[in-house]
């Protein structure tokens, strides 16, 4: 029996910069229950997803496929959590939604909640700004950054397709998205962390984040030598530390800009 099930949603890939929200979710779902799969086979395109392959003393020994999956946690006093996470699919996106409001419905799922990543002209030397949407007006808390003002057009990904088919079939959803540093490459746990926390204070229940404060401080500390080796790179981190702090709300044309650039450099 579901206890005001809420379900929460992280892909890698499209809006996972540095993986902050697919880290999250798997931090938050480690240990979980298997509630639901799906079949790879007809989601992914294994030739721009491909399996890995383990090869041991030259003997292939075992595949490990790109994989979606909904997981039970059972948090705080007693409540569940739905931790849907993975690879971001590369086909059906529709028919996965309507699968998806069918387990919604069926559990009784109480919340939509979308985490995400997006790569911001922010500096590393702040706490990591967390930018909200939501379906309706009053699921937010009063201080939440909302966001951003106006339109803001660029490519959608999966779960943003998902959450409004959950949203249209009447399921309360909101978003929350970590803005990463730019110019950070690699993990960045900072932003993982921020994502746990927001989700832990909008459902009023204390979410344990593991080893990501070890993670977070090891990160912190090797972008800090970096930037102390080079000095156009301190040049750029004291600019953007005199732009203003969380309550300075980028333009839907700023956030699309870093997302092009962001799409840019990652080219293939």
């Amino acid at each position: 029996m579901l206890v005001a099930p809420v379900m929460v949603a992280a892909f890698d890939g499209w809006i996972d910069a540095s993986g902050a929200a697919s880290a999250a979710a798997e931090q938050l779902a480690r240990d979980g229950q298997t509630v639901a799969t799906f079949d790879p086979d007809i989601l992914y395109d294994y030739r721009s997803r491909r399996p890995v392959l383990d090869v041991i003393d030259g003997v292939l020994t075992r595949l490990v496929w790109p994989e979606l999956t909904l997981k039970r946690v059972r948090v705080g006093a007693g409540r569940d959590l739905l931790v849907l996470h993975g690879a971001e699919p590369d086909f059906r996106w529709r028919e996965l939604g309507n699968d998806v409001v069918e387990l919604v419905l069926r559990l009784g799922v109480t919340q939509w909640v979308s985490l995400g990543a997006i790569p911001a002209a922010v500096p590393h030397t702040r706490p990591t700004p967390v930018l909200s949407t939501a379906s309706a007006d009053g699921l937010l808390h009063a201080d939440d950054i909302q966001g951003p003002q106006g339109l803001l057009r660029v490519p959608s990904a999966a779960l943003s397709s998902i959450e409004l088919a959950v949203s249209g079939s009447g399921v309360p959803a909101v978003g929350f998205f970590a803005q990463v540093p730019h110019y950070v490459g690699g993990p960045w746990a900072p932003a993982t962390i921020a994502l746990i926390e927001h989700l832990g204070r909008h459902l009023q229940i204390d979410l344990t984040v593991g080893g990501l404060g070890e993670d977070a401080i090891a990160q912190r500390a090797r972008v800090d030598a970096l930037m102390e080796e080079q000095d156009d790179a301190r040049e750029y981190l004291e600019r953007l530390e005199g732009l203003p702090g969380e309550g300075g709300m980028p333009s839907g044309d700023d956030l699309a800009s870093e997302i092009e650039r962001f799409l840019r450099e990652n080219e293939s």
